[in-house]
């Protein structure tokens, strides 16, 4: 067949859009349409405050399911130091090791947000569980998209979420959160300055910007607190996590459209992401082609 004609391309500026011939965007909306009325106040709260609380957000079966999975986990060693937490369990490679985490990871309620506060085709930068155990000190105060080298006040170019599956309190470490931080310049938390505890019942989620200052508070409980903590970025932008690897293929086929193109099976316009020129997805439909035309042995 005659190789179709493409468009012609005078700047980069040109390239600015979905160019796949078969595997088109999958993108959400953007945020440029307008938010419902639940969207727009959480977003009016976010960009005021930096943070935002949603009490309650889980189903119950949804907390139980994520809440046995993470604790099925907790043989993870403890931190490597105070800012980890020498106290503290993370749990990391829990998308390759579970599915019923991922309610947390793509909630309706959050995507909608995340819709209008990063680009299309936004990343999971990472996903992780956090159980803090009892006498863990206060973790060091920081904002989660420092690691990107731009000087502040910026946009922030992540947002965050922090799940209760346990109650959270002052007592148990809830997460400390410094209200109006994002708005700040380079400067640093000061003794004047007030940290605000996420005090917030099981099932419940702490949303806050990237440019907002936090820190888990000190377990001075008897008891462990544990969470769970999805982080989104820009799609242009390096990942914590490199969830390429960490994920085997094998673990994304029923993954649901959102959760693919938040691990990265997706493109930023016009081919940031891409694989041998094409777009990543072709991998999965390929490797699905091929397990379909196995031959598959009978049992005895």
């Amino acid at each position: 067949m005659p190789r179709r004609a493409g468009r012609r391309v005078r700047g980069l500026e040109d390239l600015g859009a979905d160019l796949a011939g078969t595997y088109h965007s999958t993108a959400r909306a953007p945020g440029k349409t307008p938010a419902d009325p639940t969207t727009a106040a959480d977003l009016d709260r976010l960009r005021q405050d930096g943070y935002l609380v949603i009490d309650n957000l889980l189903t119950g079966g949804q907390l139980e399911r994520a809440n046995s999975a993470l604790r099925g986990m907790l043989d993870a060693p403890r931190g490597r130091n105070n800012f980890e937490g020498e106290n503290t369990q993370r749990l990391y490679s829990v998308v390759a090791r579970t599915r019923d985490c991922d309610p947390l990871i793509e909630h309706p309620r959050v995507l909608a947000l995340l819709d209008h506060l990063l680009m299309p085709n936004y990343l999971l930068s990472q996903f992780q569980g956090i159980h803090i155990l009892p006498g863990e000190t206060p973790q060091p105060p920081h904002f989660d998209d420092a690691f990107y080298p731009l000087r502040r006040p910026r946009p922030p170019l992540s947002v965050a979420t922090i799940w209760a599956l346990d109650d959270f309190t002052a007592e148990n470490g809830a997460t400390l959160v410094y209200p109006r931080s994002h708005l700040w310049d380079d400067r640093q938390p000061g003794a004047d300055d007030r940290a605000v505890p996420a005090v917030m019942p099981a099932g419940s989620v702490i949303l806050f910007l990237g440019t907002l200052w936090h820190g888990g508070g000190a377990n001075r409980s008897g008891q462990g607190r544990l969470g769970a903590s999805a982080q989104y970025c820009e799609p242009w932008l390096r990942t914590q996590e490199n969830l390429f690897l960490s994920t085997p293929r094998a673990a994304l086929h029923e993954r649901s459209e959102d959760m693919l193109r938040m691990l990265g099976y997706s493109i930023h316009p016009p081919f940031v992401g891409m694989v041998n020129g094409m777009h990543p997805k072709r991998l999965l439909d390929a490797e699905t082609t091929v397990d379909a035309r196995v031959p598959r042995e009978e049992s005895d």
